[in-house]
């Protein structure tokens, strides 16, 4: 993967604060990113500010997520390196790097496809070969690739959409933020049944909207 002079150092700090925080503990969310190359996937404008642990815009209404959000989902998931993933709403791609550095297999999905395919280039300049990036519509998720053994929710829905749960793996985990523009909920669930999935809250957040595509 691509670096310059101080971007390592610029990533240890955040992984100082991610550490500190709270946001993270597992070793190997730590290790993702303390490797992963923000500054690849914001726009030129916004490179000074990569590793700030805020969110950042990209372009057509969308946002980079903040990073210590990304790190508590990924903790949620408790993610296994044999693991095959799912993220909707992948926007730049940087979750979906994160994810297949933790996991085998990723596949995410992204309503716009401009975004989808500066994510597909993005991801292609740094030989990142388990994620694929498809366009399409997040409510319906991937069913040709399911079941998933996680599914990361990177936007918010103002509900927790069905077919995303009738994708998970037994024993899978789902991690999506769930509410309006100005109130939303981190809920986090398991399967423990054929029909059933059990979920907790976790902690307030704030994502952009996940918006409803065509349907075909």
């Amino acid at each position: 993967m691509t670096d310059e002079p101080g971007l390592q150092a610029e990533r240890a700090r955040l992984v100082r604060h991610l550490r500190a925080s709270g946001a993270a503990a597992d070793p190997r969310v730590l290790e993702a990113f303390l490797a992963a190359p923000r500054h690849e996937f914001v726009p030129g404008a916004e490179r000074d500010a990569a590793y700030d642990d805020r969110a950042l815009p990209i372009g057509h209404g969308q946002t980079i997520s903040q990073p210590s959000m990304i790190a508590v989902m990924l903790e949620a998931l408790a993610l296994e390196p044999a693991d095959k993933v799912l993220e909707v709403g992948s926007g730049s791609g940087y979750a979906a790097l994160l994810l297949g550095m933790l996991c085998r297999e990723v596949h995410g999905i992204e309503l716009l496809p401009e975004l989808a395919e500066r994510a597909r280039r993005t991801l292609a300049s740094l030989g990142v070969t388990n994620v694929a990036i498809h366009t399409g519509n997040g409510y319906l998720g991937l069913p040709e690739h399911a079941p998933y053994d996680a599914i990361l929710v990177s936007a918010a829905p103002d509900h927790v959409p069905g077919a995303l749960l009738e994708q998970l793996a037994p024993a899978g985990r789902i991690a999506i933020p769930v509410g309006d523009r100005t109130r939303q909920v981190l809920r986090v669930g398991v399967r423990d049944g054929p029909h059933a999935v059990t979920f907790r809250d976790d902690i307030p957040c704030l994502f952009v909207p996940l918006v409803h595509g065509e349907s075909g």
